[in-house]
């Protein structure tokens, strides 16, 4: 996770400039538009606006030694990853659910030059909390499905759970059948930028609304796909409270009753903004349904190795 500790007198030089490079981020800006209504998004929630105006204010270089971004939380892998083996921009398959264009933007945090043919994978659950890959995790295959009813257990748990731990944790689990939808890798382009369309999460029993994320670099793009190299960040890109309650009330997402945890209250969200992967995100408050636009910055370290 990244170290935001202030560098002291007391520190050696190179303490201070290890220290400093994990100063502060704050993270790209975001459009967002209607999709499916004319030629664009329709922006009229004012306070998204804001929010993008702010986040490119705050991505000026900071004055700190050797700063530049500050290094973008490191969080868990979670047990449901799947190898690079779909090389796509538009991972939705036969989804349903809010169109979600999702931008990120891949630097070097030190000296914020843009990380050019680094492969980014994302991957996440749809609408009712199914990781594709382990549909036989149980119900909801990510936890989905009916809540438990009746006085919680006191006792330790026992048997083998069917599906995530609560905390999206847990050693990788082998996929138990061949569905790839909501996942994909493709490469930056030369400023470092990476698009991907999908659509708005859902969620299962114990994790808020998230998508997963990785970047690799010094590999080879050859035709079978990325190989080599190393992954430099490993992390996972959340969603505020306001855009998730109004996803909450659109179909499919409104058939999803398990029993959802806020942005506060998930146990793997660092409670750091968008330097803890907060997307800034931009849709029409009225009609979120139309779709929703997320973008953020991701600053991290091309020579350092970070698999979550």
């Amino acid at each position: 996770m990244t170290d935001t500790h202030t560098p002291t007198d007391a520190q050696s030089p190179e303490e201070r400039r290890k220290l400093a490079r994990r100063t502060v981020l704050a993270a790209g800006s975001v459009a967002v538009t209607a999709v499916g209504v004319g030629s664009a998004f329709a922006a009229s929630d004012g306070t998204a606006a804001e929010e993008g105006t702010q986040a490119q204010a705050a991505a000026s270089p900071s004055s700190s030694e050797g700063a530049c971004y500050t290094l973008t939380s490191e969080l868990v892998e979670g047990p449901y990853y799947i190898d690079a083996d779909k090389l796509r921009q538009d991972v939705t398959e036969d989804q349903e659910g809010i169109p979600l264009h999702l931008t990120l933007k891949v630097i070097d945090a030190e000296t914020c030059k843009p990380l050019r043919n680094a492969a980014v994978d994302i991957w996440h659950c749809n609408a009712s909390g199914i990781y594709s890959g382990y549909e036989e995790m149980g119900s909801g295959g990510g936890g989905g499905g009916t809540p438990p009813t009746g006085t919680p257990p006191t006792d330790a748990p026992t048997g083998t759970p069917t599906g995530p731990p609560p905390g999206g944790g847990g050693g990788h689990q082998e996929p138990t059948d061949d569905t790839r939808y909501l996942r994909g890798t493709w490469h930056t382009d030369r400023h470092g930028h990476v698009t991907f369309k999908t659509v708005f999460p859902g969620w299962y029993q114990g994790r808020c609304v998230h998508i997963h994320v990785k970047v690799h670099v010094d590999g080879e793009w050859t035709d079978a796909g990325y190989e080599g190299g190393h992954t430099c960040h490993t992390g996972q890109l959340f969603f505020d409270e306001k855009s998730v309650l109004l996803s909450a009330e659109v179909e499919p997402y409104a058939s999803n009753t398990t029993t959802r945890t806020t942005l506060d209250g998930d146990s793997i969200y660092p409670d750091n903004g968008h330097e803890g992967g907060l997307l800034y995100l931009k849709y029409n408050r009225h009609h979120i349904a139309h779709g929703v636009r997320a973008h953020l910055t991701l600053g991290v370290e091309p020579d350092e190795t970070s698999n979550g």
